[in-house]
């Protein structure tokens, strides 16, 4: 399936899912040195605690991903490397996966290689999967993000989310809700609106 909005191409084949610049793809074993240089890094990873806790060793990657093979959320829900269409090379993961404590509403998370940092590639996944998922017949999308992670902000906003508001729901932490409906995915919106 392929779709368009303004030069946000995706096309969804399977499980794997691309855009012009990206391939999201399954995780795989051999992926453990790549990703652990972004589950590993401090930087990321102080923004996902308690959902996940840094990663220490390429070893314990490896059972990270063994066990994201081993139990894969219900789809529409999912973990996906983010790997550069060009290269192949993973810049990170995007996942979408149930909210607690109800398990109701579904979270987009996107966690990249701090040296990918800065270039739209994160808000890329994160629209990539929004196709996804709504195509799926889910008609909400959220992602929670904590005050200060300004990146994380203004990652959802480039997305297409809109802020609204903060809650303590989920994780059990003061968290800022952002929330994409299926109809708002692709729509243009004015500069400051």
């Amino acid at each position: 399936m392929t779709s368009s909005g303004g030069d946000h191409r995706v096309l969804i084949q399977g499980s794997t899912i691309r855009t012009p610049r990206l391939v999201l793809r399954p995780w795989t074993a051999d992926d453990a040195p790549a990703a652990l240089s972004v589950f590993g890094d401090d930087a990321v990873t102080r923004w996902l605690s308690p959902a996940m806790s840094r990663i220490s060793s390429v070893d314990e990657m490896a059972t990270v991903i063994s066990s994201w093979l081993d139990t894969p959320p219900v789809p529409p829900a999912g973990r996906w490397a983010v790997t550069a269409a060009d290269t192949g090379t993973v810049l990170g993961g995007v996942a979408v996966l149930p909210l607690p404590p109800e398990r109701s509403d579904l979270e987009v998370g996107w966690q990249l290689d701090p040296s990918a940092w800065g270039q739209g590639y994160a808000a890329e996944a994160g629209h990539a999967v929004a196709h996804h998922v709504f195509e799926s017949g889910v008609e909400e999308l959220f992602a929670v993000v904590r005050p200060r992670n300004e990146r994380g902000a203004r990652t959802a906003t480039s997305i297409g989310m809109e802020w609204v508001g903060e809650t303590e729901k989920y994780y059990d932490l003061r968290l800022q809700v952002y929330r994409l409906r299926k109809g708002e995915l692709d729509v243009p919106r004015l500069p400051g609106s």
